[in-house]
């Protein structure tokens, strides 16, 4: 599978995570607030990229106070992904793209991106399990339900080729 991606997510304190995404030429990682319930949010996002009547998915995170919102825009098997900074999520919310800051962009086929934000969930779970990680990111449980059916979906519609963890959810 061509492409170039590498995702994780990392709880680093109490309602805190650290989210990274790079390709072969540059990355960008953020500090998360769970004002939001981010995981969730992009697991879903990810999840719609495989309706076909879905060509555009947009998650904010809150960085409090900034704004880092991911749009996802579908093209046949790709998916170009573009990362964009707000210097205040309380004005930004409804603002279009082009009134932030691009910080990131990449191209990779939806079946890496879905792979890559599966992985990093699975391995969250795996090293926290379903009470640590509430425990850490405090205002919200794992999202269970919606990496299972990233996973479903995944496993239905793309031949990806990289290995997978049959264990959970």
């Amino acid at each position: 599978m061509p492409g170039d991606l590498d995702f994780s997510w990392e709880l680093s304190g109490s309602g805190w995570a650290t989210c990274r995404i790079a390709d072969s030429t540059s990355e960008t990682k953020h500090v998360v607030s769970y004002c939001t319930d981010a995981l969730a949010d992009l697991i879903r996002r990810v999840a719609s990229l495989y309706d076909p009547a879905s060509s555009v998915q947009r998650v904010s995170f809150d960085l409090e106070p900034i704004e880092v919102r991911w749009v996802l825009r579908v093209q046949d098997a790709d998916v170009t992904i573009a990362i964009y900074e707000f210097p205040d999520i309380s004005a930004s919310y409804d603002k279009p793209e082009s009134a932030g800051k691009l910080v990131w962009r990449s191209k990779q086929p939806r079946a890496l991106l879905g792979h890559a934000v599966m992985e990093a969930a699975q391995n969250l779970l795996h090293l926290h399990g379903e009470d640590g990680y509430r425990a850490k990111w405090v205002q919200h449980p794992f999202p269970t339900t919606a990496l299972r059916d990233l996973r479903n979906l995944h496993m239905e519609h793309d031949a990806c080729g990289l290995p997978h963890d049959t264990a959970t959810p």
